[in-house]
């Protein structure tokens, strides 16, 4: 299939998910609009219907799909071709693609009428709006330069934030954004830089080469940041045609499928375990073979021109099926849930206000008195759930928080075999002279840097399951909390409106719970990777990006800092009386271990006990933000359903209602809302049958 037709395709799809996204913000719009009339106009009849966390929730879900977009971060090692790769994407050189990092800055490529770049700051200065020239001299930096700079502690533009591209190209204005990193081999300040996007992004491009097959670096961040992470990534095995060049006789067809099938197997090796789904193997869905520079020369002389030979027909494809049948579905089915879930609240509450119209104010004080023993059942509920939370929440934050300072304790155990890894090479000349003593010193932080990096990355892992398994237990309690909270509002339903509700008869719990137990049940979802839960879950909270945050902040520059601060100091003073020769060298080597592990021991517990306390409050504060957001939910529902019996009683107390004008009234709100639902669960069944 050619590149032309994959991307028609592509393009056609995801032009399919954006109009869909169009209409379900116009249908939300629509409800918002219903909804805020159907209270204005309460006042002046039987009184509202206590419907204003619905209306918040339903104008955030606009306001999601409104701006819904892909967003696909480039991850890759310096000189992988990852801006070639984008260019040929793009079809015109755009960003910069030479021997040099793409950029220095994290650069976002979005949709834009006109071609042009603008530079947002960190010191609240005013955006700068480049030209594309202008931005490839100003932000590319020679790789020489960026080590040079790490080993100084320095940021090449510490004052830069990011930049913005925005281009003219159809890809972009259907929705998807590229965040573009610089070389996951270029520093390790950066390197952070990077990897904050990994959890907001719905798919990494992991930029590989052919010619050199996952390298230590490439597999070190695979190892510690994807692996076990549930993310999702496509890994793009760049200047496969170059596997041709390498080989004595080119025109060699037997040589080259020899040459090819050893490359395969390698990558497969090293790449299979992470390309592993729900316990089934999607390699062949997740790793192509490309050539960027072979694509992008074709397109650059003929942009509609064949890719077939480059991988990119196959890629896009891949690409395809995933973000427009997998995750635009999720996204989408979302969507129809919280308009049922709100068309099903507001029939109830019609439902439970139309028999009351009749009832005098005597009677209605009445009803509204026998239904408080189910009011305070409720609020019981609220207060279990809370306290469950509050109780897993103490118990987690000490165990993760126990579990770290063990963690740490532990490193000297088995440093001698880790390190080996991070060690740079000690040549035999290296201390006859001051500038290699530098250089070697230098290198040896930045080893060190890595290392603490690495076993912080794998300790959060466990962290990560640890929550993993908590807000799972979490989801499941919502469950069970939610169902028993939906048979005591049914029994208030019962007796204000003195009939038996019907169950729906359909056994999903987002059919069947509270909306608060399915924003509750939904967070889990995004634990998961299901950035779609985002619009369900209305307030967006993620737990992993709180942690992430105040882990970093907490632990990561505070413990490089006192490691490498306490370390070096002896280990540079030891060496320098070590001697010249090939064997002392090697001595040297095993010294410098052994030397960097009493030091390390030694100052290990003191790095433990101070990281605790901020590990214990980073995790303390997911639970906490879950429980307050959780609660306000809670009492926002029990206090409508409180809301439109006083509501109605108030107006009664003012004046007559006319009971077939209000009738009429609340059956059309009743229609409107239900057809704002219809029109939204169309919309679902039409995207799939169009996607499939």
């Amino acid at each position: 299939m050619s590149y032309k037709i994959e991307t028609d395709r592509f393009l056609n799809d995801l032009e399919k998910v954006a109009q869909a996204r169009a209409e379900i913000a116009k249908s939300f719009n629509q409800m918002t609009e219903t909804l805020e009339k159907a209270e204005m106009e309460g006042k002046k009849s039987s009184g509202g219907l206590g419907l204003e966390r619905e209306i918040e929730d339903v104008k955030i879900a606009r306001e999601n799909y409104q701006k819904g977009v892909f967003r696909l971060l480039v991850l890759g090692d310096m000189k992988r071709g990852k801006s070639t790769f984008l260019n040929a994407l793009i079809g015109e050189n755009l960003l910069p693609s030479d021997v040099n990092p793409c950029t220095a800055v994290l650069t976002l490529l979005r949709y834009g009428p006109e071609k042009k770049v603008t530079v947002y700051f960190k010191d609240g200065k005013s955006p700068k709006e480049l030209d594309f020239k202008s931005f490839k001299q100003d932000y590319t930096i020679d790789p020489a330069e960026a080590k040079r700079l790490e080993q100084e502690k320095k940021q090449a533009f510490p004052d830069v934030d990011y930049a913005i591209v925005e281009y003219p190209l159809p890809l972009l204005e259907k929705g998807v954004e590229i965040v573009d990193s610089p070389g996951l081999n270029d520093t390790e300040a950066r390197n952070e830089l990077s990897l904050g996007y990994i959890n907001n992004c719905h798919a990494i491009l992991f930029v590989l080469r052919a010619s050199q097959p996952c390298t230590l670096g490439e597999r070190r961040y695979l190892e510690n940041y994807i692996k076990d992470r549930g993310l999702s990534v496509f890994f793009l095995i760049n200047a496969w045609d170059q596997v041709r060049e390498s080989l004595i006789d080119p025109d060699d067809l037997e040589e080259l499928q020899a040459a090819e099938d050893r490359l395969r197997r390698v990558f497969q090796a090293n790449l299979g375990e992470y390309c592993i789904l729900e316990g089934q193997d999607i390699y062949e869905e997740r790793v192509f073979e490309i050539s960027a520079i072979k694509a992008l020369r074709k397109r650059l002389k003929q942009p509609s021109a064949s890719l077939e030979g480059t991988g990119f027909p196959e890629f896009m494809g891949a690409l395809n099926t995933f973000l427009t049948k997998e995750r635009a579905v999720s996204e989408l089915r979302q969507a129809r849930t919280l308009a049922r879930q709100t068309a099903t609240r507001v029939q109830e509450a019609i439902e439970r206000r139309i028999p009351l119209l009749e009832q005098d104010v005597q009677q209605l004080k009445e009803k509204i008195s026998s239904v408080e023993p189910e009011f305070n059942k409720l609020m019981n509920i609220r207060d279990q759930f809370k306290q469950e939370i509050q109780n897993l929440g103490d118990s987690k934050a000490k165990a993760i928080a126990d579990s770290f300072r063990s963690y740490v304790l532990n490193l000297g155990n088995t440093f001698e075999s880790d390190f080996v890894r991070y060690q740079p090479e000690l040549k035999f000349m290296d201390f006859l002279s001051k500038s290699r003593r530098e250089a070697f010193e230098n290198a040896l932080k930045q080893a060190f840097e890595q290392y603490i990096n690495d076993k912080l990355s794998a300790w959060s892992l466990t962290a990560e399951k640890e929550m993993d398994s908590a807000f799972f237990l979490l989801a499941k309690s919502a469950e069970n909390y939610g169902a028993s909270y939906s048979k005591i509002t049914n029994i208030i339903t019962e007796k204000l409106t003195g009939k038996k509700v019907q169950s729906s008869g359909n056994s999903l719990p987002e059919d069947n719970s509270p909306a608060w137990a399915i924003w509750a049940m939904g967070l889990f979802s995004l634990a998961s990777g299901n950035f779609a839960g985002v619009a369900m879950a209305g307030a967006g909270f993620d737990w992993k990006n709180i942690l992430l945050n105040l882990i970093t902040v907490f632990g990561i520059s505070t413990i490089i800092g006192s490691v490498t601060g306490i370390v070096l100091g002896p280990l540079y003073l030891a060496l320098l009386g070590m001697g010249v020769g090939v064997l002392q060298a090697d001595q040297a080597r095993k010294e410098l271990i052994k030397a960097a592990k009493k030091e390390l021991v030694k100052h290990l517990p003191q790095v433990a006990q101070e990281q605790w306390q901020p590990i214990h409050d980073a995790v303390k504060e997911c639970f906490k933000v879950y429980e307050g957001e959780v609660s306000d939910r809670i009492n926002d529902d029990i206090n409508s359903r409180k809301a439109e019996l006083d509501n109605l009683l108030k107006q009664k107390q003012s004046y007559e209602i006319n009971r077939d004008n209000e009738l009429k009234r609340l059956k059309t709100i009743e229609s409107d809302v239900f057809s704002d639902f219809k029109k939204i669960d169309s919309i679902y069944d039409d995207f799939l049958e169009a996607v499939a």
